[in-house]
């Protein structure tokens, strides 16, 4: 939990401060008191009488009752100190910036739980061990630097690494990206990001509070927590981006369905990013070129104008994107032509809007107005302007501030020149504004904004038969399940199924053709992977052939019986789950057959899964046009697709006990969508 002596401490003590500010306990001291801390601030340090002009208690017993402590001394020490704090003093707060402990060792990790029992006993906060601290307007509490400005439109940036926060706020400051609050959690032994996100939400006031929240995160361990409030700020109207770096691709190595084979606890990671609205970032200058778009106005459309002087930055802008689904329509008509006589002749206007390395500042204002009044077609703004440094170009930015303050519509400036016009570009800075020096940068970050939707609303109104999935899944052993088992979990769900029978016997197999008719499939019942030992035979179409397979597959190692079913005809389509630990049932979605193995074109959401989340993963498909029907092949009836997706989170809540479920191949149709094989391991 996180208590108001962490976040507003009305006294703050510094154990292991130091006159020596390279060290963390000299350089935390430094910045508090540089940050203006208003409360009463002690230090400690058994070697110093006076530290940085405070009087230092060389024994910590003789401290007086103070709300937060910030500790800097050897890790073997700290566990009794901090008894002493919680008990003695009243500490309810403390940050531990000290190494030494569950990154280390098991030694470490024993003082480490010893230290969380105290505070939790107290009901305390704990940030750390191994962090850098935190940076609040209330005090600056953290040893490393820079020490940006807090504002309070700002960025909330939350970091599982001190030296990665520094390095991105470094990457930020520098183009004018500003910060509010910084949390480093260290090695996050009582709080991590999921509990300062927490905190955020359940504080949250939309008056004072920033809309900005940048996450950097090496392990989600409450994936449940992080989904729940980043949905929660984000349908306050917050905007989230994330890295998550350290992905293992361990869990599905003893996979041994294709959905096992697929899913990881990187797509899992996707999976929840998308589900809660978070934009997934994967590098510093990612994160800082996504977050300095949150911090213009928000777009609507995906059309923009690209005005530039320079032809190089605009083409691979437009690139990016284009490559993003965001669009660079082409301007014509009338009001093209007249913005084209007030510009230098060779100039354009089609779009990108080139108006050559001579353009003016009050050309650059024009090209703005006429975006804004004359081009409905255009949605946002996006302005190159730099300089080979033949003369100073502050009239360019100075006429650019002062257009993106009145702009209908948002602008995006990009300013490359860093060093040729560093300082025309500081003053731009000054004035609140953010560059993006990247072009390309800025319009792969566009499209990611772009694509990300609003948290999803689980509106499925699906009747299925718990009492019957309850049952079959109570009456299994671990492990793969029998078809009988799955014929009745499916129906149970309401997925549309082949007809289908498990038989002993040629003479039940007669049976089932006669019934059926032809042509029919059959499989072997018990190995696993079918068609590997020659047991799947399709295009049976004679009682003959039928008494033939039947006899040489029965003979087929670990087979047990046969299963029959119909043979139809469609496209085929791939739906699976696997069970990711602590992130509960991913569901993945695609072509199916060997498309699945050849191709890997695989979406995926979390259980529960809304009908339009359903419907995304299937649009987001590299091969949606082959659902789509391409070439004279029928389309794919697309809502048939998504209800059985829906139908399988739906068996997935009622049966948690499912580890992995295949149905590959479902076969699509224009009328429907049927599951011919299906595979479900069970693990209790």
């Amino acid at each position: 939990m996180i208590t108001k002596q962490l976040t507003h401490p009305k006294s703050i003590v510094v154990i292991g401060a130091s006159n020596d500010i390279h060290k963390p306990g000299g350089k935390v001291l430094k910045n508090i008191i540089a940050g203006g801390f208003q409360g009463l601030l002690f230090v400690s340090n058994p070697k110093e009488e006076i530290i940085q002009g405070i009087k230092s208690y060389q024994n910590p017993k003789d401290l007086p009752q103070v709300d937060l402590a910030i500790i800097a001394i050897a890790a073997k020490f700290i566990p009794d100190l901090v008894d002493l704090l919680a008990f003695q003093k009243d500490t309810k707060a403390f940050i531990i910036l000290s190494a030494g402990f569950s990154e280390e060792s098991l030694e470490g990790k024993i003082l480490e739980d010893r230290i969380v029992s105290t505070v939790n006993k107290v009901e305390g906060s704990l940030i750390g061990p191994n962090c850098v601290g935190i940076l609040t307007p209330q005090h600056h509490s953290i040893f490393t630097l820079p020490i940006p400005i807090l504002k309070q439109n700002g960025c909330d940036f939350i970091s599982g690494s001190g030296a990665t926060a520094c390095f991105i706020m470094e990457a930020g400051i520098s183009k004018g990206l500003t910060f509010a609050n910084v949390f480093s959690v260290g090695n996050s032994a009582q709080m991590g990001v999921e509990e300062i996100l927490k905190y955020l939400d359940e504080t949250f006031d939309p008056q004072c509070d920033s809309k900005v929240k940048l996450l950097y995160i090496e392990n989600i361990s409450k994936p449940q927590m992080l989904l729940k409030h980043a949905s929660s700020l984000i349908n306050k109207g917050c905007r989230i981006a994330a890295i998550k770096a350290g992905t293992s691709e361990a869990g599905s190595r003893a996979a041994s369905s294709h959905t096992g084979a697929l899913a990881s606890s990187d797509l899992a990671v996707d999976a929840l990013f998308h589900k809660a609205g978070i934009v997934r970032c994967h590098g510093r200058e990612d994160l800082i070129a996504v977050a300095s778009i949150f911090a213009h106005p928000t777009f609507e459309g995906n059309k923009f104008a690209v005005i530039t002087h320079a032809g190089g930055p605009a083409v691979m802008l437009t690139d990016a994107l284009s490559a993003g689904g965001l669009e660079i329509p082409n301007i014509s008509g009338d009001s093209a032509e007249q913005l084209k006589e007030k510009l230098f002749a060779g100039s354009s206007v089609a779009n990108p809007i080139d108006f050559l390395a001579t353009g003016t500042a009050a050309q650059l204002g024009l090209i703005i107005d006429a975006c804004n009044n004359d081009f409905d077609e255009i949605n946002a703004m996006i302005v190159i302007f730099g300089t080979p440094g033949l003369s100073e170009i502050y009239d360019v930015y100075e006429v650019l501030d002062e257009k993106m303050k009145h702009s209908k519509k948002p602008i995006f400036p990009v300013l490359p020149s860093i060093l040729t016009a560093k300082n025309e570009i500081d003053f731009f800075i000054s004035k609140g504004r953010i560059n993006f020096p990247d072009e390309v940068q800025l319009g792969n970050a566009l499209g990611k904004v772009k694509k990300i939707n609003k948290p999803q609303v689980i509106d499925n109104k699906l009747l299925i038969d718990v009492s019957t999935i309850r049952k079959v899944i109570d009456s299994c052993e671990d492990g793969y399940i029998s078809p009988e088992n799955i014929q009745l979990l499916l129906d149970a769900s309401n997925i549309q199924r082949a007809g289908e029978m498990v038989v002993t016997s040629a003479e039940s197999a007669i049976e089932f053709a006669d019934k059926h008719g032809f042509p029919l499939v059959m499989k072997v019942v018990g190995p696993v992977h079918k068609s590997d030992v020659g047991g799947v035979v399709l295009n049976v179409d004679s009682i003959e052939k039928v008494i033939a397979e039947f006899e040489r597959m029965i003979q087929i190692k670990d087979t047990y019986a046969i299963l029959m079913q119909q043979m139809l005809a469609g496209t085929e389509l791939f739906v699976g789950a696997k069970k990711e630990d602590k992130f509960g049932h991913i569901i993945l979605c695609g072509l199916g057959g060997i498309f699945i193995e050849v191709l890997k074109d695989v979406s995926s959401a979390l259980v529960p899964v809304s009908k339009n989340e359903a419907f995304d993963m299937i649009r987001s498909l590299k091969s949606y046009k082959i659902i789509q029907g391409v070439r004279g092949q029928k389309p794919v009836n697309e809502n048939a697709f998504a209800d059985t997706i829906c139908k399988l989170s739906a068996l997935l809540e009622a049966a948690p006990e499912i580890a992995e479920i295949d149905l590959n191949p479902l076969l699509g149709t224009e009328s429907g969508v049927t599951a011919v094989d299906a595979r479900i391991r069970i693990q209790k």
